[in-house]
């Protein structure tokens, strides 16, 4: 494994490079961490890919700045890190808030995406359950998931910076404002949508997206908010999902 940081759009990024073969590059969800989102699945990715980890702007590895959390932002800080790479295509890989970066990498820079997988991602604030908008006006680092507080802590030992990521993430949903379908309609790349049966983003909505994207596959799989990759809230020594999640990812790319 290689690590290191890109200075990309004011932000020192942090990464990692695991493995050989063609690029893949993974993007984390909100609050969290390459190891708390890809802990599980990224040695198995690596068997056969190159693989590109990175932090976004406050979380893990990478500082913060005064700057506020977009989609698209992370989008194009993702694309400038490709570029200082030397990495002139890859495929992007996001889960979660990562999948909605993912697919906005593809909306702002497409000429540096092969293939999109997707991960319980959103476009639209009526893909999460009505639950989710009553509970995040409330959110506070207090009732955030411990397990992603204790990571971010063992890389950082920052208080004040989770508190920092913590805040921003959750100003990002609620400030989130609805794309138009046009800009899904507009990827052009293959997509592998993925989402579990019991997710925050409701199945309905990944249906609708596969429906947008004109070459779209569609997995609904069985379990919570990344249950499928091993998520750091989902973690089962004794789950294969992960594994076959790693497989159907991998014969999507290499079809």
């Amino acid at each position: 494994m290689k690590s290191g940081y890109a200075h990309v759009n004011n932000i020192d990024m942090y990464y990692e490079i695991h493995g050989k073969g063609l690029p893949l590059v993974l993007i984390h969800g909100g609050g969290s961490t390459i190891g708390t989102t890809f802990g599980i699945v990224l040695p198995m990715l690596a068997q056969t890919r190159q693989v590109i980890a990175v932090e976004l702007q406050g979380h893990g590895h990478t500082k913060d700045i005064d700057r506020p959390l977009s989609f698209e932002q992370d989008a194009d800080d993702v694309a400038a890190l490709l570029k200082q790479l030397n990495i002139s295509k890859a495929d992007i890989f996001g889960f979660s808030n990562g999948g909605s970066t993912a697919m906005q990498i593809a909306i702002r820079h497409p000429e540096v995406v092969r293939k999109l997988v997707v991960a319980s991602a959103a476009y639209r604030r009526d893909a999460f359950y009505p639950e989710f908008w009553t509970f995040m006006p409330q959110a506070s680092l207090e009732n955030m998931p411990k397990p992603l507080q204790d990571e971010y802590l063992k890389i950082t030992n920052d208080l004040q910076g989770l508190r920092t990521m913590h805040d921003r993430d959750k100003q990002r949903m609620l400030d989130f404002k609805d794309w138009p379908a046009d800009a899904l309609r507009s990827i052009q790349v293959p997509v592998l949508f993925i989402d579990g049966d019991k997710d925050v983003v409701k199945p309905e909505h990944t249906i609708e997206m596969y429906r947008l994207v004109p070459n779209a596959r569609l997995a609904i799989l069985p379990g919570g908010h990344g249950e499928y990759i091993g998520e750091i809230m989902f973690r089962s020594a004794h789950s294969k999902l992960p594994e076959l999640t790693v497989t159907m990812v991998n014969e999507f790319l290499d079809i």
